[in-house]
């Protein structure tokens, strides 16, 4: 007999959300995280951005589980008492030769089946946000932000409150094929083995390293892992400008540097993107000129100097540099292992629907 049904890697609010829609179903869950602290890793170094889902390709994951994670994401949130502003989003044309790409999103958002999107005229986005340079925007009123590490918080007590554990400072350190599952190594102060009928690697950026460590997974099947940096800068001395998420029209591999104003009305900037080769979180002052040179493309009244280096992530993407930006991938190949990868934005949004599609892969 197994010691649990369900051993998850990864306590951040994907592995939380395997382990919660787990639980749900009655299984004795364990979720193991190798920091001190849930949430530790990618999701506490994001926008806290709730996508509504129009960004993504026909019949992708992204696509498909931003839509149905973003419907229950709410839902989860008003139950739960964590914070959220469903405050909306405009996606801005600041020209002429921008609005292709703002009718392209339009027709992904009516496929998706996205709700809440309309077209505007640049004086119709001016009227909404006095401050905003645009001559066309689409207006997503499904979009908001929310308290990312209160979120976690609340699927790590639902989790516990239905017999499952979350076990911090405990670092995977390998699985392999016993009796009818895996049986599990685990580090930290007091080493230990545990035996598990199924095991989901959600590890972030460590979701390669994991899946190596399992020895029943092939080599072959573990894609590359590229880290995809994202600055952030805060403004500083200046009220918050807008009151709605400000985009651009996405570039390539991301949606682009955007403003956001958060739960304590501060307002911030980025993310941008920057392959690296290694996990690093300080915030080069020199990249502010980019970001003044982005952001007065929408924004002509900031202010010189009002711009403040605040935090930086790494996205654990499955693309290089020019290279084409991918879907998510939840591999089930092996029974009773699921292994995700690339799970980068969308992902937050996304939480609930990726752990109840794993949920099923495992039934």
């Amino acid at each position: 007999m197994s010691d649990f049904d369900t051993v998850v890697v990864g306590a951040g609010a994907v592995g939380l959300a395997c382990g919660y829609a787990l639980a749900r179903r009655g299984q004795n869950v364990l979720v193991l995280e190798r920091e001190a602290h849930i949430g530790a890793g990618v999701s506490s170094r994001n926008s806290e951005v709730i996508h509504a889902g129009l960004h993504y390709a026909t019949g992708s994951l992204k696509a498909r589980l931003c839509v149905d994670g973003r419907r229950a994401l709410y839902d989860f949130l008003e139950t739960h008492n964590v914070a959220y502003d469903k405050c909306g989003k405009l996606i801005v044309a600041t020209e002429e030769s921008e609005i292709p790409a703002l009718e392209k999103l339009a027709r992904q958002a009516e496929i998706n089946s996205v709700e809440g999107v309309r077209w505007l005229s640049g004086a119709e986005a001016l009227a909404l946000e006095p401050q905003l340079r645009a001559v066309a925007a689409l207006e997503s009123r499904e979009s908001g932000v929310f308290d990312a590490h209160g979120y976690m918080e609340a699927l790590e007590g639902e989790i516990e409150a239905r017999g499952g554990a979350v076990v911090l400072s405990a670092p995977f350190e390998g699985a392999t094929r016993g009796g009818d599952g895996f049986v599990v190594r685990v580090g930290g102060e007091t080493p230990t083995e545990i035996s598990t009928k199924a095991l989901v690697i959600a590890a972030g950026l460590g979701a390669q390293a994991c899946a190596a460590m399992v020895d029943a997974f092939p080599a072959s099947r573990i894609p590359a892992l590229h880290f995809g940096k994202g600055n952030y800068f805060a403004l500083q001395g200046v009220k918050a400008p807008f009151s709605r998420l400000i985009y651009p029209p996405p570039i390539p591999g991301a949606l682009g540097t955007h403003y956001r104003r958060d739960l304590g009305g501060v307002a911030r900037f980025g993310p941008d993107l920057q392959f690296v080769d290694h996990e690093d979180y300080l915030v080069d002052p020199a990249r502010a000129g980019a970001f003044y040179e982005t952001v007065r493309r929408f924004w002509p009244g900031l202010p010189d100097g009002a711009l403040a280096p605040d935090y930086a992530g790494i996205r654990p993407k499955l693309h290089g540099p020019g290279e084409r930006q991918g879907d998510f991938v939840i591999d089930d190949s092996v029974e009773n292992l699921v292994c995700l990868f690339g799970i980068e934005s969308p992902g937050l949004t996304s939480s609930l629907a990726i752990g109840e599609d794993v949920a099923r892969r495992l039934s």
